[in-house]
């Protein structure tokens, strides 16, 4: 019955990451559809074995009724419910990640005002047109230059800050039925039951689709049943063991983690670009516009 599941299931979880990157798919249609696919194969192997109308009709209509009477419990509906919870925080993550290298990208390259070019200009260059070729920008001066060029990126910060935090409530949200993840991993659970629910309830299951779809052509020989050691054991949502193996979760807050490093990036852009690269160190020698001099004082503008 696996082998003959495979296709069923490769088009679940098919279904399950389009959704995920924004493909306007149902998740109750594909859980129905899954649920539906999955139905003939439990009736032919546990139910009814040994049938040889393997028809595509017989099969559709056993497909067909699978709704009408309902061999699996609510076990669809609570596989919908928790679909439902847990794969549109996730496809907002994705979206939210997308617009963040939006953003990223749109300030990816410096733009230069005349002004700003000729600061600049005057901070990297003007020395060397004096001989002071190994000469850097006072910090002050620096700060001071950066600053205005930078200001338009400056207005990013709330902006980004606030971006960060949505990020940072969503990922925290994201966990139990609400993390795809955690559900996915306990998914073959709830089908482990739901076809035990249909196995058990087998006579009427088999009455009701004679009624449907009619009897079935038996063979002489019995084909050997199903052997199925399904559990009566109540599964909760509890994570399979894996082994100390790396997780989505643990992944998503490493960068959560990494992301909140640069919760001012914006901000403080040109103290980054002054402190890292561009301007000398405090207490040596530097270039203030028009000179060396050993301290600078900050004024306005450009």
């Amino acid at each position: 019955m696996a082998l003959e599941a495979a296709a069923t299931v490769q088009e679940f979880f098919t279904d399950v990451g389009l959704y995920l990157f924004g493909a306007d798919v149902n998740p109750e249609e594909f859980v129905n559809r899954f649920f539906d696919s999955l139905f003939p194969l439990v009736y032919n192997y546990l139910i009814n074995p040994g049938i040889t109308d393997s028809s595509l009709e017989y099969s559709e209509c056993i497909r067909m009724a699978r709704r009408d009477i309902s061999p699996f419990g609510n076990i669809p509906k609570r596989v919908m419910g928790q679909m439902g919870r847990s794969l549109l925080p996730s496809r907002t993550l994705l979206q939210a990640l997308n617009l963040g290298i939006e953003v990223i990208n749109t300030t990816d390259h410096l733009h230069v005002s005349k002004e700003c070019g000729r600061a600049l200009l005057r901070m990297q260059y003007c020395p060397h047109c004096q001989g002071l070729m190994l000469s850097k920008p006072c910090m002050g001066y620096c700060l001071n230059v950066m600053r205005g060029c930078l200001a338009y990126m400056a207005e990013l910060n709330p902006h980004w800050h606030a971006y960060i935090r949505s990020l940072e409530e969503l990922s925290d949200a994201m966990h139990g039925t609400y993390d795809i993840e955690h559900v996915l991993l306990n998914f073959h659970l709830l089908v482990n039951d739901a076809v035990m629910q249909a196995h058990l309830n087998g006579q009427k299951l088999s009455e009701q689709v004679n009624k449907i779809c009619g009897r079935p052509i038996r063979t002489p020989t019995q084909s050997p049943r199903c052997s199925f050691n399904g559990s009566k054991e109540k599964h909760g949502m509890k994570i399979s063991p894996r082994n100390g193996e790396e997780t989505l979760a643990s992944r998503r807050k490493e960068f959560i983690n990494s992301l909140r490093l640069h919760r001012t990036f914006y901000g403080a852009l040109a103290d980054q670009l002054c402190v890292n690269d561009l301007a000398a160190a405090d207490g040596l020698p530097c270039w203030n516009g028009e000179d060396i001099v050993k301290r600078y004082f900050m004024s306005s503008g450009l």
